[in-house]
């Protein structure tokens, strides 16, 4: 499997990059081929003001057979009622939220008679900018063949999903839930409490544990970021250097130089970690973090949401990533060993076995590079906001951090040549 792809990510003057050879002929997402495309945008979907999201379990109301709603204004009664197979009189829609990927709406029906379903849902479109709707089509495909295939085979909490549709081209989609307010997004530049981590960890281990190195993983097409073979390996480790250097040089002195020599390291070791751990794998969420989930006031339950970022990979890449950009540092180094048990104890009841806790906890330091990985991927290739630069700056420094502090780089060159 032979082929470059030479496109330019934004700001950068040029990287050619080896990758599939089937994917050579597609469109690309600022420089990068559209099968990762989710690893940029979806990592700024999140940089407006903290908004309550509403979005809770999963149903089996999944027809495909009306039509697609392109905007809000196809939000209609006629339509939810056939969406909700009950007669609505008349909906109120206004919008939730100004994510950059997807539009989301609050769609409050006025039922024709009593019913025992939602005062209010939450209504998930494509993107209402063309440009960008197209850009992103595969992390639509992603979501809808999460709640279509993969949704009822895991234990993750999740939105009740009402219909959830998609038309060929993936650039029409639509995704129908019950609004979970007041439940509340989380903050990711103030970062979780341990009680929080907890449950996202006890989550991410019903993501894992229930398909853990499940073969069938790796023919699963939908995943934006398939599991790396040599290739794709080879393209990522381009990438993140052109990246990084991007990275650097935009934020300059407000990244501190400790941090921008580990993004130094880490860049020229993404193609090796990549391929480390190859027979240990699952489906990753692939942007676990505080901003892509929902607490109740109580802090008693946790729903997981925003699913177009999957990949197939080391499954402590996710959890990883949610420590390394979730939890102020002092949080992350005095309950990081409980909270990784906790999450081992987990996989074991999910069916997990022959697979130690110390081989967890190695794991987790491995996947630590998700955060650099992502983030500088994030960074180079967004629109610069005042909150999106916070937001990712305090990303950096965290995962930095953690990667030294766990000594994260002599464990991936030690592997590496093992």
């Amino acid at each position: 499997m032979n082929c470059s792809f030479s496109e330019l990510l934004p700001r950068l003057d040029s990287i050619e990059i080896a990758g599939q050879p089937d994917l050579a002929a597609t469109t690309f997402v600022g420089g990068l081929p559209t099968p990762a495309y989710s690893l940029l945008d979806q990592m700024t979907s999140g940089v407006t003001e903290p908004t309550v999201f509403a979005e809770t379990e999963m149903s089996s109301m999944m027809s495909t057979q009306l039509s697609l709603p392109r905007s809000p204004a196809d939000v209609t009664a006629s339509w939810l009622s056939e969406v909700l197979h009950t007669g609505v009189a008349d909906v109120n829609v206004e919008p939730v939220g100004t994510g950059q990927t997807g539009a989301t709406y609050r769609v409050v029906p006025t039922y024709a008679q009593a019913v025992e379903l939602p005062s209010s849902l939450v209504v998930k479109l494509a993107s209402q900018d063309d440009t960008v709707r197209e850009r992103v089509a595969l992390g639509y495909r992603a979501e809808h063949a999460f709640y279509r295939d993969v949704a009822h085979t895991v234990a993750v909490p999740l939105p009740t999903v009402y219909h959830c549709a998609i038309d060929c081209e993936g650039t029409d989609f639509v995704l129908v839930m019950a609004d979970m307010a007041p439940a509340v997004q989380g903050d990711q530049i103030a970062g979780c409490t341990p009680a929080q981590a907890q449950l996202a960890v006890e989550a991410l281990a019903g993501l894992h544990g229930p398909r853990w190195c499940d073969p069938a993983w790796l023919e699963f097409t939908d995943a934006p970021m398939p599991k790396a073979d040599r290739d794709l390996a080879r393209g990522f480790g381009d990438l993140v250097r052109a990246a990084t250097d991007v990275t650097i040089k935009l934020l300059g002195d407000r990244l501190v130089s400790e941090d921008q020599e580990t993004l130094v390291d880490v860049a020229d070791l993404i193609e090796a970690w990549l391929l480390l751990e190859a027979d240990r794998f699952s489906l990753l969420h692939g942007d676990y973090r505080i901003d892509n989930m929902l607490f109740d006031p109580a802090g008693a339950t946790i729903t997981v949401v925003d699913w177009q970022t999957l990949t197939v990979g080391l499954p402590a890449r996710d959890l990883a990533y949610f420590f390394g950009t979730s939890l102020q540092p002092q949080l992350r180094k005095t309950h990081e060993r409980r909270l990784v048990s906790r999450y081992h104890d987990a996989l074991l009841a999910h069916g997990v076995r022959d697979y130690p806790d110390t081989e967890c906890w190695r794991d987790y330091r491995l996947g630590m590079l998700q955060v650099p990985l992502l983030t500088t991927l994030g960074f180079a290739s967004s629109v610069v906001t005042v909150r999106g630069t916070e937001m990712f700056l305090t990303m950096l420094h965290r995962g930095c951090r953690a990667i030294r502090e766990l000594d994260t780089l002599t464990l991936v060159r030690d592997l590496a040549v093992s």
